[in-house]
């Protein structure tokens, strides 16, 4: 099934409008998520909007927006006063200006969204507005309103479609001097830059997301599976750290004698997969584990955990792990 739409209206670029729905193009729905439950019952924990004051609960109905200006002292906004702001941008996306891609900073950034046309109509002023950013190679930098708040989007092309992302304001965004002004300036030798550009060459690679792999997303899913299984869990020792580097130098020397070792043998594991040895994707062993248990209570988990071991013991004890390589992004 198809997500909802966020957002419902016009993108307008002057005199040229079309019916448009926004769609997250990003999801966390696949992530294992957890819910806080009671230690001595086992009963997930509910949560409830009590009075500071008198500790009663309050209805829905009786909860509205206050600007807090001191202390218990409040400035209260109605919704409707909220929704006569009428902004612009509630109901549609006004092109303002075109900016290279390059001129926005990554710190501006917020998440990405999908834009395309709703319904059966707009198609062709959707295409002419779509291929005018195409065929200028810029960026198209409009307003939206999003529960409740304007923010600025940014539209480029995405193969039949467009990918609006949100920008912060500049008052969101942290100056980086009051971080930055202790580091020492330092002064690096050619042999060392030398040294580090080999080890660079030796780690380069092309992007490619489908080869990343969720570690600790992975690590969950295996700790649910062998407590739902009935097997006891370990805990794995912490890992040696090597301290602080002496010589840098040496260390790099040693990092670029490491990666050339390492390298015959990741070609030869891209080689293998090359082959058909497809790694398994995590998807399906979170799937695996979100089956419904069998039975009620205590007594019925047990028994579902003793028949899943004995039909699958080798996939219980050791649990598939992806092999595909794993690359950090940075």
């Amino acid at each position: 099934m198809a997500p909802r739409a966020n957002w419902k209206g016009f993108l307008r670029l002057s005199l040229v409008t079309c019916p448009v729905a926004l769609y997250p193009a990003t999801s966390d729905t696949e992530k294992v998520s957890f819910n806080q439950i009671n230690r001595k019952t086992g009963h997930r924990i509910k949560y409830a909007k009590v009075d500071a004051d008198t500790g009663e609960e309050v209805a829905n109905d009786d909860i509205m927006k206050g600007y807090k200006v001191d202390t218990d002292t409040y400035i209260e906004v109605t919704k409707d006063e909220l929704d006569e702001l009428a902004l612009e941008s509630t109901r549609t996306i006004e092109i303002d200006e075109f900016v290279p891609r390059a001129d926005i900073d990554s710190r501006y950034v917020i998440r990405p969204y999908y834009l395309v046309p709703d319904g059966k109509v707009g198609h062709d002023a959707f295409a002419v507005i779509r291929e005018t950013i195409r065929n200028m190679d810029k960026v198209a930098i409009g307003r939206v309103v999003l529960t409740n708040r304007e923010h600025i989007i940014a539209l480029e092309p995405l193969d039949k479609g467009l990918m609006g992302t949100l920008l912060r304001y500049p008052y969101e965004v942290r100056s980086e001097t009051e971080y930055f002004e202790d580091i020492q300036d330092v002064k690096i030798t050619k042999d060392m830059l030398d040294l580090a550009k080999h080890i660079v060459e030796q780690k380069s690679g092309s992007f490619e997301p489908e080869q990343f792999e969720d570690r600790y997303e992975q690590a969950l899913i295996d700790l649910i599976n062998q407590k739902r299984n009935g097997l006891s869990t370990t805990a794995k020792a912490a890992p040696k750290t090597t301290g602080n580097v002496i010589n840098l130098m040496d260390a790099l020397k040693r990092s670029l004698a490491s990666e050339k070792q390492a390298t015959p043998a990741a070609k030869a594991q891209e080689k293998g997969q090359a082959k058909g040895k497809k790694p398994k994707k995590a998807a399906a062993g979170q799937r695996e584990m979100l089956l419904p248990i069998s039975g009620g209570g205590k007594r019925g988990a047990k028994e579902t955990a003793k028949e899943t071991v004995k039909e699958a013991p080798k996939k219980a004890e050791k649990p598939a792990r992806s092999a595909a390589r794993t690359k950090k992004a940075g």
